[in-house]
């Protein structure tokens, strides 16, 4: 009989069961899997391209994100973080997966980029270790999507731990509805299911704003598709926000 619940981080780590394996990419026991999704990296995966996300590019253009201080969640292979760290950012760069992180470290070297520390695993068992704040950009391309509805306490957490005073938060996550990507299943029915997450969840922009309601939106609007030949990476089945902290 298991009857040891006696904390939040009891209740998170039983949830977290219930999702394995791709929540695992939170616990630290899942780098395999996305090793292998990292290893052949001439697979046709939109990402995989070296160019930042264009809503980065626009911020950062119009004056909106300036140097400082900046963490990539998710880095995968550091197409953001170099562009950050070649605009003057000081960069820290985490992803659980060591091959996503060996390849970011190879584009930094063959780029002769400085100013990004890249770290591999867990961001939330990082933070306040290798990740010490404040930042004054917390970036998440495509990270914040993969986690279960439970770790969002945990993302917030994180958030109200590392991001500055007056520092902005730039996410980019799948989007609900028409010409969106995702799952849309409410977050009732995915524990009612129990059967994991499939490729991701699926946002409407009423539910960004609820969930970080407690910074101030700057900006939310689908990212823009990008031809091919553009220098910038761009998919409108995605939403970009950019939020500030107070």
């Amino acid at each position: 009989m298991d009857r040891n619940i006696r904390t939040v981080d009891d209740v998170l780590a039983l949830l977290d069961g219930l999702f394995a394996p791709e929540v695992d990419r939170w616990t630290g026991r899942g780098a395999k899997w996305w090793d292998g999704f990292y290893a052949d990296r001439s697979r046709p995966v939109q990402f995989f391209v070296a160019k930042p996300d264009e809503n980065l590019v626009s911020c950062v253009e119009r004056g909106m994100i300036s140097g400082g201080r900046a963490l990539d969640l998710g880095c995968g292979p550091g197409r953001n973080a170099l562009y950050l760290a070649e605009r003057g950012f000081e960069v820290d760069a985490v992803d659980l997966s060591p091959a996503a992180v060996d390849w970011a470290r190879e584009r930094a070297r063959e780029a002769g980029v400085d100013g990004v520390r890249f770290h591999c695993g867990d961001a939330f068992a990082l933070a306040g270790t290798e990740l010490t704040g404040p930042y004054d950009l917390v970036f998440d391309s495509g990270c914040f999507h993969h986690l279960p509805p439970h770790r969002r306490i945990s993302y917030l957490a994180l958030l109200d731990d590392v991001l500055a005073p007056g520092g902005l938060f730039s996410l980019t996550c799948f989007a609900a509805g028409a010409d969106g990507m995702g799952s849309e299943l409410s977050d009732t029915d995915y524990y009612r299911a129990a059967n994991g997450l499939g490729g991701g969840l699926a946002y409407t922009p009423e539910s960004l704003r609820e969930i970080f309601s407690g910074l101030t939106e700057v900006e939310l609007r689908r990212m823009r598709d990008e031809p091919e030949e553009s220098a910038c990476f761009g998919e409108s089945f995605l939403w970009t926000a950019l939020f500030r902290r107070a």
